[in-house]
């Protein structure tokens, strides 16, 4: 039984056999010399139909074109067989360069040959103007290569011709085309988002049942989505992804439910470090929002902002450049989040510190409320569960009369507590120790025990 990249490989070794075809056909071709063939559009792609691989898959699931499956296997040649890109190293006698026409740009490490659209230009074009100009048709941002965050041309300069760019394959269609795994990014500066798991389950998630209804029209919508807009026909009137805002005190299960919505639906969850994005250069904090959705588009990820009036607080009155800059940003981040076709859940301590435009837009918005005492009953008797030794002195129901505590501030007296027993040495934690656990808790916001 193949493994998914030992099938990719396969399919890629015909692949790259009938791209060799092509490119020497082409340059026989463009220099006059005795060919084969009259054309390189004579020289048929290897036929997928029976093929099994994510790359075949990935060809016959776009229907994909012989100019498009070249600019395919030109933008991974780089990353899997780079020897084949040297050819475009010739040099041009008559002025002692390269020719212009090959492209390609040289990288700051890689020793080799970096494919640009030029490349893919004069390898499907040659001389021929009317298909170099359909050529760049499948550059726009209509076409499922840039939709689908297949590949791309680099960052463009206006000043520079549009083909000179680099031809980059994301990341993500990178490690799926070649070891059938799926994209998972690390936490990186072009990235600054940690992936969020938990081991906890819905069963000790403690919420107002009203809080818990409500979630539950999100996650209808993660599960039936594609039946309200696909099968039902509602795409016309509704947009996709769905974006919802969690607001109240801290430590009352915002991340936890964005944790388990994902758990629960299969979904990866995403929390984006708000510091690495936001900057005090003029344009930067768009751009590394940027390279968030365009990473995240069509992944069905859940993208979660945590403090996130951080980022989408209230625009201000315009009373000089910076303030309208400000207010450009916040209007960039609106269109990206409205426009994002997953789930965008942002959370924030306090409300009102958000942006109207923002409130108006969320499909949800989602009130915390710290804990009544039946749930900070049941928070202190599950978080002291398990192999904890308790000492009789201890009465949760009492506890949850005396202290109003949310859930998060319970699990950091439990962790004070265990390693206050530890260190004491009789590994059982008693009442006094849940007392100056809960002191330290009110301490930290401003109170007393």
């Amino acid at each position: 039984m193949l493994t998914p990249a030992a099938k990719n490989a396969k399919t890629l070794e015909a692949e790259i056999r009938w791209f060799k075809k092509v490119i020497d056909t082409r340059l026989r071709l463009y220099f006059g010399q005795d060919s084969t063939y009259d054309s390189v559009y004579e020289i048929l792609p290897p036929n997928v139909d029976n093929e099994t691989s994510i790359y075949a898959r990935v060809v016959k699931h776009y229907k994909m074109s012989f100019q498009e499956r070249i600019i395919l296997i030109i933008s991974l040649l780089p990353h899997i067989r780079p020897d084949m890109l040297d050819v475009f190293f010739t040099k041009n006698k008559t002025y002692d360069r390269v020719y212009t026409e090959f492209g390609g740009l040289k990288g700051r490490f890689h020793s080799g040959f970096l494919p640009t659209g030029e490349t893919a230009a004069f390898i499907i074009a040659g001389r021929n103007l009317n298909l170099r100009i359909q050529l760049i048709d499948l550059f726009k941002p209509e076409h499922f290569f840039y939709r689908q965050n297949i590949l791309k041309l680099g960052l463009h300069k206006g000043s520079e011709p549009l083909l000179s760019s680099s031809l980059e394959i994301s990341e993500e269609y990178l490690t799926f085309l070649t070891s059938g795994k799926p994209y998972k990014p690390d936490f990186s500066t072009s990235f600054p988002a940690k992936r969020l798991g938990t081991r906890l389950d819905w069963s000790d998630l403690v919420l107002d049942p009203v809080v818990l209804s409500e979630i539950s029209e999100l996650s209808a919508w993660i599960e039936h989505q594609d039946t309200i807009m696909d099968d039902w026909g509602l795409s016309k009137q509704l947009k996709r992804g769905y974006r919802a805002l969690f607001y109240g005190p801290p430590g009352t299960g915002k991340t936890l439910t964005a944790c388990l919505l994902g758990k629960s639906m299969g979904l990866d969850v995403y929390r984006i470090d708000l510091s690495q994005v936001v900057s005090k250069y003029i344009g930067e904090t768009e751009k590394n929002m940027a390279n968030i959705f365009d990473q995240a588009e069509n992944k069905n990820w859940i993208l979660f902002f945590d403090e996130a009036d951080a980022l989408f607080g209230k625009r201000t009155a315009t009373s000089d450049s910076k303030d309208r800059h400000a207010n450009q940003e916040v209007a960039y981040l609106l269109q990206r989040v409205e426009d994002f076709s997953g789930v965008v859940i942002l959370a924030t301590n306090l409300k009102a510190n958000m942006d109207i435009a923002f409130t108006r837009r969320f499909q949800s918005i989602i009130y915390f409320p710290a804990p009544n005492f039946e749930q900070r009953h049941k928070l202190w008797s599950n978080a002291f569960s398990g192999k904890v030794k308790i000492s009789d002195d201890v009465n949760f129901e009492a506890l949850a009369h005396e202290f109003e505590v949310t859930g998060g501030s319970i699990i950091n007296v439990l962790r004070y507590c265990s390693l206050t027993a530890l260190r004491r040495g009789d590994g059982t934690i008693n009442i006094d120790d849940i007392r100056e656990g809960v002191k330290k808790e009110f301490k930290k916001e401003g109170r007393t025990l």
